[in-house]
């Protein structure tokens, strides 16, 4: 089994998407608060154990240029926290493109008529895995 989770990390909040359980379909699963102190790698470490995750992905904001963007170093700095939480490998992965890619999702979501119950987080992180799952980055 291969499971993969997915974090779009910002400053206020952190969205988490899933894989399945063949680690190739992504969906968005929750939005977390970014708090000082453990209690967000708490919640994530939780998951991880719950649905056996055997892979962390984290979005990295990347200029156009492929250069380091402003968030950067905060993520980074998240993601070291992190890692004193959990025993999953951590990557991170481009996402240039990520949160627009989700806004237009749940933008068609809602002209469905159907609510958009996932928050843009939840869907950016999504967007992040499935990006890295299509890739063949495990391969």
């Amino acid at each position: 089994m291969t499971r993969y989770m997915a974090l779009d990390v910002g400053d206020e909040r952190i969205g988490v998407a899933l894989s399945d359980e063949l680690g190739m379909l992504a969906r968005p699963l929750t939005v977390l608060a970014r708090v000082a102190g453990p209690g967000s790698f708490l919640e994530l470490a939780e998951i991880i154990d719950s649905k056996d995750v055997t892979r962390i992905i984290v979005g990295l904001p990347l200029r156009e240029d492929r250069t380091p963007g402003k968030q950067v170093a905060s993520t980074k700095a998240y993601v070291r926290g992190l890692r004193e939480h959990v025993q999953v490998p951590i990557v991170y992965w481009d996402e240039r493109y990520s949160t627009a890619r989700a806004r237009e999702i749940v933008r068609e979501t809602s002209r469905r008529n159907r609510p958009a119950r996932d928050d843009l987080d939840a869907v950016a992180a999504a967007v992040i895995l499935q990006d890295y799952i299509d890739s063949g980055a495990e391969e």
